[in-house]
């Protein structure tokens, strides 16, 4: 049978108010450029880069304090959302060609049309944009691992080193990986993006001087918050092939 999923993008999503500085600190931080923005209030806009093709857009929102989620071109649309929600997610939005979903823990999903994209973005400064984190309550986490797990039959699906973290890896030349998260509290599901680093104090040190700023310190891991408010994670996976130098599964 041949691939469902062709590609994977990784959404910035913002504030509108805070648009402009998201725009400025992720092009600078992926080494990209923008589009020409999109959308009835000119708020959207792909990440480009010379050479490669994106996987990155930003959006702004106009509603609560953003996040991230992830958007999959796909070979047939209409199926992967049949698929989607027999599995249990909802439909937010059917637009015929693209459509917004929802998973059964809340998480924000779309799928698209594939437009032939094939070309992995570099690493750029020791570090790349790879891995969309979603963070799911204690009491939906078991579900929400058995839907994207079925939902993306192709990807590699295993628990990660440390309990509450499970790892869908995706087919060879796919940009993006998922990271699920198990939460301590009980709170809606949110997702957040992470970097793959080379060396997590360089790149650190080079976002802040972008205007990010250091909110705390996990084994792995760094937690920062953008110039526009928004939670990101600095990891100490390898940027070429995602996984940790000793251990590969431990996560974000």
């Amino acid at each position: 049978m041949s691939r469902q999923v062709l590609w994977t993008y990784a959404f910035v999503d913002r504030p509108i108010e805070s648009f402009g500085a998201a725009c400025e600190f992720w092009t600078a931080v992926t080494g990209t450029r923008l589009s020409e923005l999109r959308g009835e209030n000119e708020e959207f806009t792909t990440l480009l880069h010379d050479g490669a093709d994106a996987c990155v857009k930003v959006q702004g929102v106009t509603s609560g304090p953003g996040g991230a989620h992830l958007d999959f071109p796909v070979a047939d649309e209409r199926e992967f959302m049949r698929s989607a929600v027999a599995l249990g997610a909802a439909v937010v939005a059917d637009h015929g060609t693209w459509a917004v979903l929802r998973s059964p823990a809340g998480q924000q999903l779309c799928t698209m049309p594939w437009r032939a994209q094939a070309t992995r973005p570099p690493v750029v400064r020791g570090s790349r944009l790879d891995q969309v984190c979603i963070d799911i309550a204690p009491a939906a986490y078991d579900a929400e691992v058995a839907f994207w797990s079925a939902l993306l039959p192709e990807w590699l699906s295993r628990p990660g080193a440390l309990p509450e973290f499970h790892v869908l890896r995706p087919p060879t030349g796919l940009p993006v990986r998922i990271l699920l998260q198990r939460l301590d509290e009980d709170r809606p599901a949110t997702a957040h993006l992470d970097l793959a680093c080379t060396d997590i104090e360089t790149t650190r040190t080079a976002h802040e001087r972008l205007g990010a700023r250091l909110l705390a310190r996990g084994t792995h891991w760094t937690v920062m918050q953008d110039p526009a408010g928004g939670t990101y994670c600095l990891t100490e996976r390898d940027p070429e092939t995602g996984g940790l130098p000793v251990q590969e599964a431990q996560g974000s």
